[in-house]
């Protein structure tokens, strides 16, 4: 029977958006450094069947195929496909799933999966976007801004600004912790890139973790969304850039090879959610990918949850009954930040770096999307 695998799992430290390190790095030089820090693994990529790239804004600098360029610039063999895959905040999630399902089916053997989004570059809702006129008249929602539909959770769930700066300060001392102790060391790749300014710029760690904030100045943000609401920019997950890539294959043929298997990908879910209430999205979609896998919750070790807000992902957790100690246990996304297309291949690449790390066998990612939509992936260290 055949069996979908992760090999292996790299990310660039995550930069500031628009004034950090990779400000001036075009996008594909962002993902093609990933994939040529795994390359070493082969010495025969003519298997290649597929560069699955999510991108949750290709166009401008990531259009294009951003996935097909990407392989240039990595030196792929040119006889491997290229695509890009928008679901957007779970686009690279969604390659990993993609070819997972393509292995599973015989429909090859050998995937790059990942994403790559430089917010720097393309603006989270791209140069100009378009609204069509009836659906903004007949389900307005539909195009509620990220920032309302937090607010809205916080309303829903009575979650309060001291509750949210409270979690937002929990990830950067997570995630500063992490620093500290080394453990992101095995999941980064670091390389050289030029600043604003043209000079050499190295990223030695993710740019927006910030082990020294407190309460205090948390407290003193003003709200970004609603004049009375709680929402602000440091209890949100930040603007940046960067890339994360998985090399997933069919088992046997990895073992054929000599590579060793870290986890295999039991495969995941999708679900969808009122626009408005975006952030709710992974309850569902866990529910759906546990049920599908016969598993249960307290079967889980270690949960990496997208962080796009503080009040969503205390929504997410309150509602879905998850565990505090197993969700997010090295930060998340407020502090590390989230590159939308990037982020699900970050936070897989993550939990699959936990697992072995601090221990457990199964491992759930999940993320909200805007428009209304969850997705979940479950992986069984090996």
């Amino acid at each position: 029977m055949r069996s979908a695998v992760i090999v292996e799992a790299k990310r660039t430290p995550i930069g500031r958006g628009v004034k950090g390190a990779y400000a001036a790095t075009r996008p594909e030089a962002l993902g093609a450094a990933v994939i040529e820090a795994i390359k070493p693994l082969l010495k025969d990529w003519s298997a290649l069947e597929d560069v699955l790239v999510g991108c949750a804004m290709p166009e401008g600098e990531q259009g294009m195929n951003m996935a097909r360029l990407i392989s240039f610039r990595a030196g792929l063999p040119v006889t491997a496909a290229a695509a890009t895959v928008n679901r957007f905040c779970g686009s690279s999630q969604e390659t990993m799933l993609m070819a997972a399902r393509s292995i599973l089916a015989n429909q090859g053997d050998l995937f790059l999966a990942g994403g790559v989004e430089s917010m720097s570059k393309v603006p989270m809702m791209g140069f100009n976007p378009s609204i069509d006129p009836f659906i903004s008249e007949t389900y307005p929602q539909a195009y509620c801004s990220m920032g309302i539909t937090a607010e809205n959770l916080a309303k829903e769930y009575k979650i309060s600004r001291r509750e949210q700066d409270e979690f937002a300060y929990g990830s950067h001392q997570k995630a500063a912790a992490a620093w500290k102790a080394g453990k992101f060391e095995k999941e980064v790749v670091r390389f050289e890139t030029k600043g604003l300014d043209g000079q050499p710029a190295t990223l030695m760690q993710d740019e927006c973790v910030r082990a020294e904030t407190s309460l205090e100045k948390l407290a003193e943000l003003k709200p970004a969304f609603l004049a009375e609401g709680n929402v602000t920019a440091g209890n949100s997950s930040p603007i940046t850039d960067g890339a994360a890539f998985l090399l997933v294959m069919e088992e046997g043929l990895a073992k054929s090879l000599g590579l060793r298997p870290r986890a295999r990908i039991l495969g995941g879910a999708v679900a969808g959610v009122e626009p408005d209430r975006m952030g709710i999205g992974p309850v569902p979609a866990v529910k759906k990918a546990l049920d599908r896998f016969g598993l249960k919750l307290d079967q889980i070790d270690a949960m990496e949850l997208n962080e796009a807000f503080a009040a969503q992902s205390l929504a997410v957790i309150r509602e879905g009954g998850y565990d505090p100690a197993k969700v997010n246990a090295w930060g998340g996304a407020i502090a590390v930040g989230h590159p939308l297309g990037a982020s699900g291949a970050r936070i897989l690449t993550t939990l699959l770096n936990r697992l072995e790390t601090d221990g457990g066998r199964y491992g759930i990612a999940t993320m909200c999307i805007g428009g209304g939509q969850g997705i979940a992936s479950i992986i069984e260290k090996m």
